[in-house]
């Protein structure tokens, strides 16, 4: 058998969990797809998965295998849609990442969008609060929040955003509100410890970066559970402007301290650069970039 084809069934078998689902989306029978799959375990000399009667699961090695494959065949079928000139019609599967909170409240509308007026393209999209090594876990596309470091990824700026300290309206009018940032400690806070997060909270004051020590009664890995609980009146927090966006619009949650905010974190859509980019990708980049830079909460 082919050995594109070997890693192709392989790719689904790990994808859909199971021989029998991978035979039914490629068209093959159970059996053709078991010799695939041992037929690849004999050639690089190792096993790929760990079979039970109820489960598959992937070996260590398959799983860093997995994602070799994911890539090579990746760059098989963009090869193909350049030889044939296909890139007005992207196809194919996509990989996208972005923060959590972000990618279900902006990116995640945008892209069931893109899948509409695409009906060739697959989605895949991780979304997680750290930053993913887009090589390594094989993805396309990733939305960052933050200064860039230096690489060879393409960056398109699309907006930024704030770090802001807010309170409800209820527990501002209970319990006062603090003009400078060293009246927090007299004040109940909560804290994110997602990554990143630290209960040392950082201002400026003419130009000059000032800090304030939070002493949280409540913290939490979640950001969405900060934002209930300052829903609920129990104290101050702070997070990315987008985060709260919704609860500012309807008065719920007051900004505090805007005076001492420090400059915007700015809002990249990163894709790799030094070849040429499928169409698939150009056009999801495209995609995101137009309504993400239309979206006044970013802007």
């Amino acid at each position: 058998m082919d050995r594109f084809l070997e890693m192709e069934v392989f790719v689904n078998v790990a994808e859909t969990g199971g021989f029998a689902a991978a035979a039914r989306k490629l068209s093959m029978s159970p059996p053709a797809v078991t010799r695939a799959v041992a037929s690849l375990e004999d050639r690089i000399g190792s096993r790929l998965f760990i079979r039970t009667t109820r489960s598959v699961r992937l070996t260590d090695s398959g799983q860093r295998f997995l994602r070799d494959c994911q890539r090579i065949l990746s760059d098989v079928e963009e090869a193909q849609e350049a030889a044939i000139g296909s890139h007005s019609a992207p196809r194919g599967r996509l990989n996208v990442t972005a923060p959590a909170l972000f990618g279900r409240m902006y990116v995640t509308p945008v892209l069931i969008d893109f899948l509409r007026d695409f009906p060739l393209v697959n989605l895949n999209t991780l979304f997680l609060d750290r930053v993913v090594n887009m090589i390594d876990e094989g993805m396309d596309i990733a939305v960052r929040i933050g200064d860039l470091p230096d690489s060879s990824l393409n960056a398109v700026r699309v907006g930024y955003v704030r770090k802001i300290t807010f309170a409800s309206q209820t527990y501002l009018e209970t319990h006062g509100i603090p003009q400078h940032p060293s009246e927090l400690e007299h004040h109940q806070t909560l804290q994110s410890n997602a990554v990143g997060s630290s209960n040392i909270w950082s201002f400026e004051e003419n130009g000059t970066r000032i800090h304030a020590k939070a002493n949280p009664r409540f913290e939490t890995n979640t950001n969405d559970t900060i934002i209930e609980a300052v829903l609920k009146d129990f104290g101050i927090s702070r997070l990315l402007s987008y985060q709260i966006a919704p609860y500012l619009g309807d008065g719920r949650l007051k900004i505090i301290l805007s005076e001492f905010e420090e400059k915007p974190l700015p809002v990249h859509i990163l894709h790799q650069e030094g070849r040429m980019v499928s169409a698939k990708v150009r056009a999801c980049v495209d995609y995101l970039v137009e309504r993400l830079r239309a979206d006044p909460h970013l802007n």
